[in-house]
């Protein structure tokens, strides 16, 4: 008598299951995510054009598009969102690049947070704008002031997210780890910094929204070109429709770069529960 023996299907192995159910429901909420961002910014574009009409010396959504050929056509408009991409990208990456050691500090050494948490908290209670003043004063005109109060507007962002991430790391899976032998060295590494992570890239998506918020008073410093400058040479000559550009544009890469962070964020917490 002969056996049959059967296979097990690797689709529904276990460890190995796929669930088609959960990845279709993925698939229509991103898809529905995606029709509702594209909905509302017509919606938005709509609401704005009807407002104009009523609004004096608001620009409909036309004068802006003109108003953008122009300034692009000035050949001006390029050089401006490098000049104010580079202050943007170089505070942010500097407040970033020292935030996130600075809160691993805090939250793992009680001293270093005994030590360093009234300070951020002081300074957190200050608004970047409101050290412009002393920047100018201890470094003169040029790029560091500029780039100095975008780096502390991104730094205290993240490094408050940050500290938080690591104080509340589950205890139990810590105290486990130690248990089963593992040294401090291995317990940050492999406990701590994974459970953080979800914290940091929540601190890095505030610290650039902070970066971009504070880089129009930034170039308020003796600034010869850059977003910020051009809006506020506008105002003098009250063209309203190219600060609603300079508005748009500043708008358009926060908005990139923000889902950029996200897309980082979802490729290295994939593992985290999500609705």
């Amino acid at each position: 008598m002969s056996i049959n023996v059967v296979e097990p299907d690797p689709s529904t192995a276990v460890g190995k299951r796929k669930t088609p159910f959960k990845n279709e429901a993925e698939v229509k909420k991103k898809r529905l995510n995606m029709a509702l961002n594209v909905t509302t910014i017509f919606l938005g574009i709509a609401t704005w054009w009807v407002v104009s009409m009523f609004v004096k010396n608001l620009p409909t959504p036309v004068e802006t598009v003109q108003a953008a050929i122009k300034y692009a056509q000035k050949g001006i408009m390029g050089e401006d969102i490098i000049a104010s991409l580079r202050r943007v990208f170089t505070g942010f990456l500097l407040g970033t690049a020292l935030a996130i050691p600075v809160g691993f500090l805090m939250g793992w050494y009680s001293w270093a947070r005994g030590l360093l948490e009234p300070w951020v908290q002081f300074f957190r209670t200050v608004p970047p704008l409101a050290i412009i003043p002393l920047a100018i004063v201890l470094m003169g005109i040029g790029e560091t002031p500029k780039i100095f109060v975008i780096f502390l507007a991104a730094f205290l962002s993240c490094v408050i997210s940050t500290f938080q991430g690591v104080v509340q790391v589950d205890k139990t899976l810590i105290n486990a780890a130690r248990v089963l032998g593992a040294k401090d060295s291995t317990i940050f590494a492999k406990v701590v910094v994974p459970a953080s992570t979800p914290f940091i890239l929540v601190g890095m998506r505030i610290g650039l929204g902070s970066a971009w918020a504070t880089v129009v008073a930034a170039e308020l410093i003796a600034a010869q070109q850059g977003l910020g400058y051009r809006m506020q040479q506008s105002q003098i000559y009250y063209d309203i429709p190219t600060i609603f550009v300079g508005i748009v544009i500043i708008g358009t890469f926060g908005l990139i770069m923000d889902r950029m962070v996200l897309w980082i964020e979802n490729k290295l917490t994939g593992w985290q529960e999500r609705r």
